[in-house]
């Protein structure tokens, strides 16, 4: 399977793991990512309220890009591969916002044409989980688990922004996806509530002590729930969730320490990938190693 590849701004930044770790489990899945060569930053959500018509544009350029890249036939779908949550929903939103609003169309057509560009609307936007599980299956990924994770207790925690408001692969309300995934790599998902609150998001760089309290939220409920660790596919949630955990222990005057991975970094230890081609060694907080034998309990690496 071949899908083209929009990393974002954040999976070659901050959110670099993200972009080592899915690329690694791709491969050891054998599917093919192509980037999109001069790919543009998608304008995150923050865009859409400084200039929407240019947001807009920005966004489906790389629409158009998908359209245009080698391979791409002119008669058949492009699947483009968006891990963001960020780029995931800006390019969801501007394919449904081009097909309803004639007038943005036309602005967005526009200024395509004035730089040789064209989008035909052929492109399907897809999170990795969609592929994942519905293009790949969990048998797959199951038959590829070399080190089980028995023992291994998991917060999959999805976010605000993958599913909503365009659930095109999951439940809006309870998604599953990812837990079967961990169940499929043997180990087991947790059963919480929080799985789609907000972590905050940009407050931390705002409100910072409004911020700090909804991933206070997030990670003591985790850890009430007895989870060794939470799992995300979200630059910004997974940063938000680790790096300021010593800031809320000193606010509220509590131990929250929780490792927080990306999936994909899950995965790749269940296959048994090495821990730089998954970008372990980028993580705050250590890992937690699965223990093999059943009852046993999961520490940490």
């Amino acid at each position: 399977m071949q899908y083209q590849y929009f990393p974002g701004c954040s999976l070659k930044s901050s959110g670099r793991a993200y972009e080592e770790s899915l690329l690694a489990v791709f491969r050891a899945l054998d599917i093919s990512l192509a980037e999109l060569d001069d790919w543009n930053c998608c304008g995150a959500t923050a865009y859409m309220s400084v200039d929407e018509v240019q947001a807009f544009a920005l966004a489906a350029r790389n629409l158009a890009l998908a359209e245009q890249a080698p391979g791409a036939s002119a008669d058949t779908p492009v699947n483009l591969l968006t891990p963001c949550a960020a780029c995931h929903l800006v390019l969801l939103k501007t394919q449904r916002y081009l097909a309803e609003h004639g007038d943005l169309n036309d602005k967005v057509t526009n200024g395509l044409r004035a730089v040789g560009m064209t989008y035909g609307g052929r492109v399907r936007v897809r999170h990795p989980l969609d592929v994942l599980v519905n293009d790949l299956g969990v048998e797959r990924i199951a038959k590829r688990v070399t080190q089980p994770l028995a023992g291994l207790k998991v917060a999959c925690y999805y976010g605000c922004q993958v599913l909503r408001p365009f659930a095109t692969f999951d439940s809006i309300h309870n998604p599953t996806s990812m837990d079967r995934i961990v169940k499929a790599l043997g180990g087991t998902p947790v059963d919480w509530p929080l799985k789609t609150r907000c972590c905050g998001g940009t407050l931390m760089g705002t409100i910072p002590e409004t911020g700090l309290r909804l991933n206070r939220i997030l990670l003591k409920e985790a850890k009430r729930r007895g989870a060794d660790m939470l799992i995300t596919v979200c630059p910004l949630c997974q940063f938000n969730l680790e790096c300021y955990q010593d800031q809320i222990a000193s606010m509220f005057q509590e131990s929250v320490s929780l490792p927080v991975m990306y999936l994909t970094q899950l995965m790749g230890m269940a296959f048994g990938l090495g821990d730089k081609d998954l970008g372990i060694q980028r993580l705050f907080v250590p890992p937690v190693r699965a223990v093999a034998a059943e009852g046993g309990r999961a520490s940490h690496a």
